[in-house]
């Protein structure tokens, strides 16, 4: 006997069943008999109530469309693996598809499938991984797990699947351009209205203005969250709302952040270390002159000696001339600068500022500071420098360069990979929850009037003018990270010992691209093989043409024609998703939660003469009470991993079935243990360890 369609339910939700006699006119032994073995997420509410049916379908023929149900138990519980027998009539072939529906009991239920394994009459297994949402009277096709170039489906029902599978997914995943000169993102203007699949297991979690309310609480500042336009007394006030929740590093920046060696240092190792580049040559808007500088340097050499020896590097903040700065609150005007600094690497390798100027024009109105200078002038220079380095990380290095561009090379993906593809294998749990918390952020964040505004003097339209320029310098090499470093002219680790960022980010992008190798050459023979892969062609083309809205200035591929470049862009993509974007965001409490060590806004303008610095004007410059709170909620919020974070290696939802895959993923988790062991063997003693890069502290995607 089996349960059949007329299925009723009990008001108390206690399932009754209705029986009927199978009139079976052959042995029912002689029938073929497949097990199918379902198992159900272990995420909230992946579980369902709802009907569950499920259709084989083979080279000869399909089974019935078959009700996956057991008499008197609850099928498809959270976390469940339920096994069912299918009786089909006749030999239907070797099993092409499997096709799921889901149909509402009583209100639609949700349901989260992880994976689907057949146990065919003779004795084999297949394996359907799923690891989606059935929403609505929503149905899933499935194919096997081995990953399949198109090229490499020959059979009219394969090319079909495929073709109807992007098609769909096209007019789901639909291009939308935010603000013009912006990367383009999903077309949603919620968390709630995006696809099933890419949303956060809970919205909850990733509410901004909950989690920032909470980071408050939690840092015992919300006496203070209010308070705008009160300022601090002195230095030592900040350290009212500081001392609650420290750490070694951001103790360390409270202790020593005046001092011009923690200044240098964080040019190489802070949370925005990609400004500092090898000076080849003083800028004429910066006229920095030997005299000015002669009681810095160190080696007996003149300023232009000391620039041919390669001991010269600079920081300019061009990018934020002409940015407006944030004007929505009346009460309190707040400024911004474009400053110029000159860096030296004295005779111990450290780096250090010797000139920096506020403006990039130099001037009667724009002096240039020096450390011979008065104290307070000095100090006041620096923190300009540290403000204007605070907008640019969050801005440009942080937002753009990791945030938007990852949900750019994600929608592409979903648009143009179909799920057997091996590159969308590969890339998924590397935009895990990207799309979600990119639409999140333009829905609460960098909105207008979002939590953005409140803070940050950016605010209210100047990080959207910063992203359109920094826009026009973006380019695809640029994400390259080898080729980064050595366009700034800092590959050298003889020259520059410590720059650990550099240093590990080389390693884990090794350990990246050799794991990528390995996969590409499970599944492409030769160049030829990535030429006549239709759907990485328009992956790669989807990015530059649409993403990146063909910008003449990007110089986004719009082609792979090798291996070797297509080896390239996957690393690309897992990279900066992973790697780049775990160097620049999780530093942020460490380094910037000291808030004269990275002022979110400033509420003077910048000096136009010495010796009118006092620590009153200093105190008076630095964000208000209430602005310093909110900043403090911000960068321990954005700073924290999420629940049950996956990092790099971990990809605990298996979509490759094939052996070759399973030892390239074993060889990889080998290489970064080793790497993480020679990150954590080199910081042991270390005042300031530098882990950002530890690949056991890599996530995998952007998903904070």
């Amino acid at each position: 006997m089996c349960a059949t369609e007329g299925e009723m339910h009990s008001a108390r939700g206690c399932r009754v069943y209705k029986y009927r006699n199978w009139s079976v006119s052959f042995s029912k032994s002689r029938m073929p008999c497949y097990t199918v073995t379902v198992a159900t997420g272990s995420q909230w509410f992946a579980g369902t109530d709802d009907y569950i049916y499920l259709t084989l379908v083979g080279t000869e023929g399909c089974s019935e469309r078959t009700l996956l149900d057991k008499p008197l138990y609850n099928d498809f519980e959270r976390g469940a693996v339920d096994s069912y027998d299918i009786t089909v009539g006749e030999n239907i072939g070797d099993i092409v598809l499997i096709k799921i529906e889901k149909k509402k009991y009583w209100v639609h239920d949700d349901w989260y499938c992880k994976y689907i394994t057949v146990k065919t009459p003779s004795g084999d297994y297949i394996e359907f991984p799923c690891f989606r949402w059935l929403v609505d009277d929503k149905e899933v096709i499935l194919r096997d797990g081995r990953a399949r170039l198109p090229q490499d489906d020959k059979t009219r029902v394969a090319k079909q699947h495929r073709r109807k599978e992007l098609e769909t997914r096209q007019k789901t995943f639909r291009w939308k351009e935010w603000h013009p000169g912006f990367p383009m993102s999903i077309d949603a203007k919620a968390h709630k209205e995006l696809p099933r699949d890419i949303q956060f297991d809970s919205e909850k979690g990733v509410d901004f203005i909950l989690n920032y309310s909470k980071a408050i609480e939690n840092l015992y500042v919300n006496q203070f969250m209010h308070m705008f336009q009160s300022s601090w007394g002195d230095f030592s006030d900040f350290e009212r709302i500081f001392m609650r929740i420290k750490n070694t590093i951001s103790e360390y920046v409270m202790q020593h952040w005046k001092e011009d060696f923690m200044f240098g240092y964080q040019f190489l190792n802070g949370c925005n270390p990609v400004m500092i580049q090898k000076c080849t040559q003083i800028p004429k808007k910066f006229p920095v002159t030997h005299e000015m500088v002669a009681d810095c340097l160190e080696r007996d050499l003149t300023l232009e000696e000391e620039l041919k020896a390669g001991n010269l590097y600079i920081a300019d903040y061009e990018i934020m001339e002409d940015i407006t700065a944030n004007a929505t609150d009346p009460c309190t005007p707040q400024y911004l600068a474009a400053p110029i600094c000159l860096l030296y690497k004295n005779s111990q390798n450290k780096i250090l500022p010797i000139a920096i100027q506020l403006s990039q024009s130099p001037g009667e109105d724009s002096p240039i500071y020096l450390p011979s200078d008065d104290q307070h002038d000095w100090l006041l220079a620096k923190i300009w420098v540290r403000s204007s380095d605070f907008h640019v990380h969050q801005t440009v290095t942080h937002l753009l360069r990791t945030h938007l561009i990852s949900e750019v090379f994600g929608i592409a993906m979903f648009r143009q990979l179909s799920a057997v593809h091996p590159a969308y294998k590969l890339l998924l749990p590397h935009i895990r929850f990207t799309i979600a918390i990119n639409t999140k952020a333009r829905e609460q964040l960098i909105c207008e009037n979002g939590l953005f505004d409140k803070a940050n003097g950016t605010g209210g339209g100047g990080h959207v003018q910063l992203v359109q320029k920094a826009m026009k310098t973006f380019t695809y090499k640029s994400l390259c990270f080898p080729e980064s470093i050595k366009a700034r002219g800092m590959e050298s680790q003889e020259e520059l010992p410590y720059y650990y960022y550099r240093d590990d980010g080389n390693k884990v992008w090794e350990a990246i691209k050799s794991f990528v190798t390995d996969m590409i050459n499970i599944y492409y023979a030769s160049d030829e093989t990535v030429q006549e892969d239709e759907e990485i062609q328009a992956f790669v083309k989807d990015v530059c043409s649409f993403g990146m809205q063909d910008f003449d200035y990007c110089e986004f591929p719009k082609s792979v024609q090798t291996l070797e470049q297509l080896v390239e862009y996957l690393t690309v993509v897992i990279f900066t998703a992973s790697a780049q974007h775990a160097a620049i965001n999780f530093g942020q409490y460490d380094w910037c939660s000291w808030i004269p060590n990275a002022p979110p806004t400033m509420r003077n303008p910048p000096p136009t003469k010495k010796g009118q610095t006092d620590m009153k004007l200093i105190v008076e410059s630095l964000p208000d009470r209430g602005r310093s709170c909110w900043h403090l909620g911000a960068v321990w919020a954005l700073s924290q991993f999420q629940e049950n974070e996956l990092f790099l290696g971990m990809y605990p939802d298996e979509h490759f079935i094939e052996k070759p895959v399973k030892k390239a993923l074993e060889t990889f988790r080998e290489k970064l243990t080793e790497v993480s062991k020679l990150i954590k063997n080199r910081n042991e003693g270390k005042k300031l360890p530098y882990y950002y890069l530890s690949p056991d502290r890599i996530p995998n995607s952007v998903a904070v």
